[in-house]
């Protein structure tokens, strides 16, 4: 991971507290071209849209799609708060981004979260290996572990009160 990667991974985080600020779960996803230009960011909407495939990774996604080709988003790296989940790696895949970068990973998120019924453990990686098409993958960072969980914390048990 080089500084462009770290940088784009806060921003990335940034755009997670303006989820969380706006009503929603903390997480938040950027899209960066091969020259190194932010081109879209996005945030989850699951609760104020009430859809629960809003997340931020494939609301990115719906986003690219409908603007660049598939071979301009070959180029294009996906820089998220969180680890994709396996709907949203699925999403990347079929959207034919090449890259996806992330701070912290899908395992630390649930030990923050704690146990919940609703957890997915497959992680991004695991998803992309059983496609036709090689998606590069970087994270967790460990550099951002702190930012990348702060805007977790405390959000997790006050959804469930």
């Amino acid at each position: 991971m080089n500084e462009n990667d770290i940088e784009h991974l806060k921003t990335a985080i940034s755009v997670a507290w303006m989820a969380r600020e706006h009503g929603n779960h903390p997480f938040g996803a950027i899209l960066v071209d091969a020259k190194n230009q932010v081109l879209l960011t996005a945030e989850n909407t699951v609760l104020t849209e009430r859809d629960s495939t809003g997340h931020a990774e494939s609301n990115l996604v719906r986003f690219a799609t409908q603007r660049f080709s598939s071979a301009a988003l070959a180029g294009c790296t996906l820089y998220t708060s969180t680890e994709p989940c396996a709907m949203c790696a699925g999403a990347i895949y079929w959207s034919g981004i090449g890259r996806v970068v992330y701070a912290l990973s899908e395992i630390d998120l649930y030990e923050i979260v704690g146990p919940s019924p609703d957890h997915l453990y497959l992680p991004c990686r695991e998803v992309f290996a059983h496609s036709q098409r090689k998606i590069e993958v970087l994270g967790p960072e460990p550099s951002l572990d702190t930012e990348a969980r702060a805007v977790h914390m405390d959000f997790w048990t006050k959804i469930e009160e």
